[in-house]
């Protein structure tokens, strides 16, 4: 028995030396195509960003263009090797070959197919900002499987291609346009016409908000609540930098807003609530606890 697994060894060994040089040079000319890949992904790269202003595209067809390449020369180097009737088998079971993969990777050729439509055809570009499902970021990369998202705490968030496609995609910075709001209260006896006007030389006074049609600042009266008359302020900015453009530039608006009422000696004043006594009960016993335990007992009242 052991001089049998001595001859298997033996012819294997053989069958090994004879294919060794084949082995090496095949192994040779895929490290030179693995790096003619990388080079030709620039040079495609360099010549697609001169003639086109979408990065995301010309990101995407490079990734492509590569791993092409890289599989044209792994079939090579397998005939070369000795393998070309599986490399035969292969690509004339390509049908078959393509039914089991599909179910077998059905969540990497789905994303894969999803990365092509969006390459031609998607809803955002190089750093719009979206939102998608609770993701909210800066869009960063489309490669073959997916999308890359830098939210506003840092994070790189790497959204499944086929999710983007089917899910529904907010662009807050498609045209460069967004409006924002808020709601302020005033007293009912204060003036409408007065806090509106206030409010709108401060949004005049700020560069960031746009003053020209269709996107002028504007007041309305939103809502008469139980305590207040509802103010709805709306303005625009552009959008291009969404956290400043319009997140810090709200609550600047919101600050500056609420300083000049209370300047003007405008109430803001909080809800009030009503409470409502059964009828059988005449009186709502109240207790009134002293916060500041570092003032002096009361004294005690004369006899």
């Amino acid at each position: 028995m052991l001089h049998d697994l001595q001859e298997v060894l033996r012819a294997y060994w053989q069958q090994f030396v004879v294919v060794l040089p084949r082995l090496v040079l095949a192994l040779v000319l895929f490290v030179i195509i693995w790096a003619a890949a990388a080079r030709l992904r620039k040079y495609l790269n360099r010549k697609l960003s001169a003639k086109s202003d979408d990065p995301l595209l010309t990101n995407f067809l490079t990734q492509m263009g590569r791993w092409l390449v890289v599989l044209a020369g792994l079939l090579l180097c397998m005939q070369i090797i000795g393998l070309s009737e599986l490399v035969g088998g292969l690509m004339a079971g390509a049908g078959v070959s393509a039914f089991i993969v599909g179910f077998a990777f059905k969540d990497i050729a789905e994303n894969f197919l999803a990365g092509v439509i969006l390459a031609f055809n998607r809803p955002f570009n190089l750093s719009d900002t979206i939102s998608i499902q609770d993701v909210m970021g800066r869009v960063q990369e489309l490669n073959i499987r997916s999308t890359r998202v830098k939210t506003f705490d840092g994070k790189d968030v790497y959204i499944p291609n086929a999710t983007v496609l089917k899910e529904k995609v907010t662009n807050y910075t498609r045209d460069g346009f967004i409006r924002q709001d808020f709601v302020v209260g005033i007293d009912f006896d204060d003036s409408v016409a007065g806090a509106t006007k206030l409010i709108l030389e401060q949004l005049r006074a700020l560069p960031e908000v746009l003053q020209t049609a269709p996107h002028e600042p504007l007041v309305i009266v939103n809502e008469l609540a139980s305590s207040t008359v509802n103010l709805k302020v709306m303005f625009w900015t552009e959008s291009d930098d969404y956290r400043r453009g319009v997140l810090e530039l709200r609550s600047q608006v919101m600050d500056r807003t609420k300083i000049v009422l209370v300047e003007n000696g405008y109430s803001l004043p909080p809800d009030i609530i009503e409470i409502r006594l059964p009828g059988f009960q005449k009186a709502l016993p109240i207790e009134l606890i002293r916060s500041d335990k570092t003032l002096p007992e009361p004294p005690p009242a004369k006899q």
